[in-house]
């Protein structure tokens, strides 16, 4: 017979179990709570109410080419790697003019992605390295790959440091909504962890970083834009309905993913994305820089408190 303090011992080894398989299925994302350490994420209802969730809103950026013009950075930095690996496919050397990396940036998220669609789509064929013949097996192809996306990144982060420069509007949008309790802030990006931990902290500094609700890479999840998994999974992690979710977005790209998770998306656009047809794929509001257009918190979720699938008046 179990006497009573067996009972509470049983009790309470349940009750650890119990939350260390939460941690372990669900992870943390933190801070969720401003003021708080950790916070567990949850999957996301398909008929969750703004009163189950602890934002009644949610704000997400994407990061290269709307908090930061970073496109031209990222190509200077792929074609300088491609310089230093000495690539060639047909004694040519791999360049990527800015007329086609506006192209491939609409086309494919990531840069992995981005190289494996040219070598594999555009050339139809993998460069050879100086005098080391091209790769002929998918084992070698993914190494070259990882290789050049290793040394671009300390590329890219070298030229981040040099010429980082927040586009006009993005971080007093950002602090608005962050000093709103109701309003979950984020970053989504396909870009690398180190790529882009390195952008935020030169664009946006660490104590601002530090008060995003959510921020998710191109390492946390296993499709890149434009699947929309990285939105998706932010929802569940925020705890909210797509549906109250606005994402800052500058390409094709990251429309689709963000359409894809049901999500109402503005365009920002640069001049690598500014003859893109963004209405057409549904883009709910379109502006050429949110600064010039004096973009305001209320001018985006104002009518949305009033109706939820009102036009954002932007």
């Amino acid at each position: 017979r179990l006497n009573k303090m067996t009972m509470m011992n049983v009790g309470c080894q349940f009750v650890v179990t119990i939350c260390i398989f939460c941690i372990v299925t669900h992870g943390f994302v933190g801070p969720i709570a401003r003021g708080s350490n950790i916070r567990p994420s949850f999957l996301v209802p398909s008929s969750l109410k703004a009163g189950d969730c602890e934002f009644d809103y949610a704000l997400i950026f994407d990061c290269d080419g709307v908090i930061i013009e970073t496109e031209e950075l990222h190509r200077l930095a792929y074609n300088a790697a491609f310089q230093a690996a000495d690539l060639q496919i047909d004694q040519k050397p791999v360049e990527w003019t800015v007329e086609y990396y506006d192209v491939l940036q609409n086309t494919v998220g990531g840069g992995k992605g981005k190289m494996f669609y040219h070598f594999r789509n555009v050339t139809g064929a993998f460069p050879m390295s100086g005098i080391k013949a091209a790769p002929t097996t998918p084992e070698e192809e993914q190494a070259l790959v990882d290789d050049l996306q290793a040394h671009k990144t300390e590329l890219y982060k070298d030229l981040i440091k040099a010429k980082a420069v927040p586009r006009p509007g993005v971080i007093e949008l950002m602090d608005e909504a962050i000093a709103d309790p109701k309003i979950a802030v984020g970053v989504c990006s396909a870009s690398t962890k180190a790529a882009v931990t390195k952008v935020l902290d030169v664009t946006l500094g660490e104590e601002r970083r530090n008060k995003l609700n959510v921020c998710i890479l191109g390492d946390d999840v296993s499709k890149l834009k434009p699947d929309p998994l990285i939105y998706v999974t932010a929802a569940k992690r925020l705890n909210i309905d797509p549906n109250r979710c606005v994402v800052i977005e500058d390409s094709i790209v990251g429309l689709k993913a963000a359409k894809g998770a049901g999500m109402k998306c503005l365009i920002t656009y640069t001049s690598s994305t500014e003859r893109e047809d963004f209405y057409s794929l549904g883009a709910d509001a379109k502006v050429s820089e949110l600064g010039s257009r004096g973009v305001k918190l209320d001018s985006i979720f104002g009518p949305l408190r009033e109706n939820i699938n009102a036009e954002i008046l932007v």
